[in-house]
C-alpha cells in the first residue's frame, strides 16, 4: 500500500475530511517503499527494504488544534484518528499564530518520480557497493559507503477544497575510502530523482582518487588564502545562507539582511554580481514537489539576482502581519555557475588549496553568517595550476556573505543535496588552525 495512485489518496482523503466535526480539517497521506545497503571496512555490513504509509490528521477549533497520526486505513481507525485530533484540539492553548486552512489552489507540474528508481534491486544495490569495494581493496584502501534508494508519494487535502499530491523518488550515495596507512581519505556524494543518471563506478572512483592523492599531508600555515571549493564544499554554507533568508528574522533584527533601525535589505546589492540563486521546482536536475507543507504553490522564485536581494521568503502569518502576499521558502536551492571545469579552475590559479568538502558546520555569529567548521577528506595544496601536495586539513571561520563577494570564478554546476551548485574560486578564505582529521 506504500505507493497510492492520485485517486487512491484522494477517496482516503475524502472519508476523512467526512469524518470531520471542527471547523476546520488538514489531512497528510504519504507513504514510500525502498531500500539500503551500507558497508564498511570492505564488507557489506547491513541491508533492508522498508514499505510504510501514515495519515497525519490536524483539527481545529478557532485558534486551538491537535494532531493526530496512524497507518492504519479501515473505516473504524480513520474514525479514531479524526476523533483523537479533535480531542486533543479542545485540550489546546490557542495558538495565537494559527492559519486558516488554504482554500483551493493551483500547482506546476514536476517530474520527480522515476520508476528507474522505484524498480532498484537488491541485486543492484549489491553492485553498487562492489564498485567501491572491489577497486578499493585492490589499492590498499578501505571503503565504507551508504545507499540508500526511496519512491513514493505526498497527498493533502482540508476541508477548504485543497487537494495535491505528488510522486517523487530519490537514491542517495554516499562512500568515504581511507588508505590503509591512516594518512589518505577521499570522499564522494551523489544524488538524483532518476537512477539512470548515477554512475556508481565513477562515483567510487573520485573517492579512490582522493584518498591515494590525500596521503602523507603536509602542514602550512593556516592564514588567508585562494580556495577552489568544490559543489560539496560550498553547499553547507549555501545552504545556511539561503535557510537564513526569512522576513520575519531580518524583520525583528536577527538576520543578516537586517537592517539598523527596522525593515529588511531586499533590494540592496549585497554580493558580486555574477552571483544569482533562484528555486525552481520543475526543474529537470533538481525537480520536489510544487507545494509545501501547508499547500502553498511552489514555484521558480529569485532570490539573488545579479548580486542583488531580490526576495525573502515569508510565512502566511508574517505576511498577513506586514500586510504582504506570503512567500514559501525554497525546495530547492540553484546558483548558476560558469562554463569551467574543476580542472581548468585549478589551472588558473597561481597559489590556493583545493577543498573537497566542508564538515561539522556550526554558526559564530548569526547576523553576520559567520560559520567555523572543517575541511575533510582531500584538502590538496594548487602552485602554478598544478595540485603539488595534499595538506592538513584545516579549521575555517567565514561567512557565504563574505565569501560571495570575494569571488574570482565559477565553474560549472553539480547537483548535490538536491541542489544545483557550481566549483569557485574564492579569494581570501580564513582558516584559522589545523586540524589532526584526516
Amino acid at each position: 500500500m506504500a505507493i497510492l495512485s492520485k485517486e487512491e489518496a484522494k477517496q482516503i482523503l475524502e472519508k476523512v475530511i467526512s469524518l470531520s466535526k471542527a471547523d476546520a480539517i488538514e489531512a497528510n497521506l504519504s507513504g514510500n517503499t525502498g531500500g539500503n545497503i551500507r558497508y564498511a571496512r570492505n564488507t557489506v555490513s547491513t541491508a533492508g527494504a522498508e514499505s510504510n504509509t501514515s495519515l497525519v490528521v490536524q483539527s481545529n477549533f478557532g485558534k486551538q488544534v491537535g494532531t493526530a497520526t496512524i497507518n492504519e486505513f479501515d473505516e473504524d481507525s480513520l474514525k479514531k484518528v479524526v476523533s483523537r485530533s479533535e480531542e486533543l484540539a479542545k485540550l489546546s492553548p490557542e495558538n495565537p499564530e494559527f492559519m486558516e486552512p488554504l482554500g483551493p489552489q493551483t500547482y506546476l507540474e514536476s517530474k520527480s518520480f522515476y520508476e528507474s528508481t522505484e524498480n532498484i534491486s537488491p541485486e543492484y544495490r549489491a553492485e553498487v557497493a562492489a564498485k567501491s569495494i572491489n577497486p578499493a581493496k585492490s589499492k590498499d584502501v578501505t571503503a565504507a559507503g551508504f545507499l540508500q534508494d526511496s519512491a513514493g508519494f505526498s497527498a493533502m487535502m482540508n476541508s477548504k477544497g485543497l487537494f495535491a499530491y505528488n510522486k517523487n523518488s530519490n537514491v542517495d550515495f554516499t562512500v568515504t575510502m581511507r588508505s590503509n596507512d591512516g594518512t589518505g581519505s577521499g570522499w564522494v556524494s551523489r544524488d538524483y530523482n532518476d537512477v539512470d543518471r548515477f554512475d556508481a563506478e565513477e562515483a567510487s572512483m573520485v573517492a579512490l582518487k582522493k584518498a591515494t592523492m590525500s596521503q602523507n599531508p603536509k602542514a602550512i600555515e593556516p592564514g588567508k588564502y585562494t580556495v577552489i571549493l568544490e559543489p560539496a564544499a560550498a553547499i553547507g554554507l549555501l545552504q545556511n545562507m539561503i535557510g537564513s533568508m526569512n522576513a520575519r528574522s531580518a524583520d525583528e533584527g536577527r538576520s543578516f539582511l537586517s537592517k539598523k533601525g527596522g525593515g529588511n535589505k531586499v533590494g540592496e546589492m549585497l554580493f558580486d554580481e555574477r552571483v544569482t540563486i533562484y528555486s525552481d521546482p520543475t526543474h529537470e536536475l533538481v525537480p520536489s514537489a510544487t507545494w509545501n507543507g501547508d499547500g502553498q504553490p511552489l514555484k521558480k522564485t529569485m532570490w539573488v539576482e545579479n548580486g542583488v536581494v531580490k526576495n525573502m521568503f515569508y510565512s502566511r502569518y508574517w505576511a498577513q502581519e506586514k500586510g504582504v502576499e506570503p512567500l514559501p521558502g525554497p525546495s530547492n536551492g540553484i546558483m548558476v555557475g560558469g562554463d569551467k571545469s574543476l580542472d581548468e579552475l585549478i589551472k588558473s590559479t597561481d597559489k590556493g588549496i583545493l577543498v573537497t568538502r566542508l564538515w561539522y558546520i556550526r554558526t559564530v555569529d548569526p547576523q553576520t553568517l559567520l560559520y567555523t567548521g572543517l575541511t575533510r577528506d582531500g584538502t590538496f595544496y594548487i602552485e602554478n595550476g598544478e595540485i603539488k601536495y595534499p595538506v592538513k586539513n584545516f579549521r575555517f571561520n567565514e561567512s557565504p556573505v563574505i565569501m560571495l563577494n570575494n569571488l574570482e570564478e565559477l565553474g560549472k554546476q553539480q547537483r548535490i543535496n538536491g541542489n544545483l551548485v557550481p566549483s569557485m574560486k574564492i579569494r581570501d578564505f580564513t582558516f584559522t588552525s589545523l586540524s589532526d582529521a584526516v
